[in-house]
């Protein structure tokens, strides 16, 4: 989970250590140490009115891994394009990927500063295939665009991910544009695979940890509805079991389906 700005360019990355940021929230969600005091606060604020909060990072990092292996797996995707990738934790995209398909192409897009200091840790992948980093904003498509057809072949299918990053664009017309723009740019056969945070399991809860968020500092995000995130995959052949509850979506045999988080995803294919 992590979200953009158009940076990039020669200049050292500067980590304001006094504001929060939702990349490294995120990581210490997670159990990591790239965080700071005051996203460790702003991350224990929000634990207190939902701890399921902690399983829904967990359940992010599930659903990842299991819609990138049935993309390179049973979809037989070998290019894929991660905004808003956040902090290198366990189980990247380009790992799972590349233990599918060792070939597998992979271009992440984040922003923040701390991301870009670890960016080195993300380029280790397999010797068959290519990993590559990208500074850039999600909401400067073809900035993306432009930068990730350096390691991407774009007349070839391309797995979209955008994995708890468009709940930051709160303007839904800006925000199915920017999705729509970047679809448009991927041949037949591509995918979208995304989620974002809604307010229908917890309900004032959730909407109780957006205000919180929104008041933290941290880049304000909105909550969208099923119906809503649903819309960013028309014109695109959504696949079973359509827009459900991260944990919901195709759950490994025998683990049960676990508790409802709030995000919904799903998984749409470009005709």
């Amino acid at each position: 989970m992590g979200e953009g700005t158009a940076g990039g360019g020669g200049a050292p990355p500067t980590i304001d250590t006094s504001v929060s940021h939702v990349a490294r929230i995120w990581n210490y969600w997670l159990g990591g140490k790239d965080n700071y005091p005051v996203d460790r606060e702003v991350g224990e604020q929000i634990l207190g009115i939902l701890p399921e909060v902690a399983v829904l990072a967990r359940a992010s990092r599930a659903l990842l891994v299991r819609a990138v292996t049935h993309l390179a797996g049973e979809a037989g995707v070998r290019q894929f394009l991660d905004i808003g990738t956040g902090l290198p934790t366990q189980d990247n995209t380009h790992e799972v990927a590349q233990r599918v398909a060792p070939e597998s192409r992979v271009v992440y897009v984040d922003n923040d500063p701390l991301v870009l200091a670890h960016a080195r840790a993300l380029l280790v992948g397999s010797p068959e295939g290519e990993t590559d980093y990208v500074d850039a904003d999600v909401r400067d498509p073809a900035r993306v665009l432009r930068e990730a057809s350096r390691t991407l072949d774009l007349d070839r299918p391309v797995a979209l991910m955008l994995m708890g990053i468009m709940e930051f664009v709160t303007d839904d017309g800006q925000a199915r544009a920017v999705v729509r723009e970047l679809m448009d740019a991927l041949p037949s056969g591509s995918y979208l695979m995304m989620y974002d945070g809604t307010n229908v399991v917890h309900r004032e809860r959730s909407d109780a940890v957006a205000r919180q968020w929104n008041a933290s500092g941290s880049t304000p995000l909105v909550l969208r509805s099923p119906e809503q995130i649903a819309g960013f995959f028309d014109g695109l052949e959504l696949l079973e079991p359509g827009v459900v509850s991260l944990t919901r979506w195709r759950p490994e045999p025998g683990t049960g389906d676990g508790p409802e988080v709030d995000a919904f995803c799903g998984l749409g294919r470009k005709p």
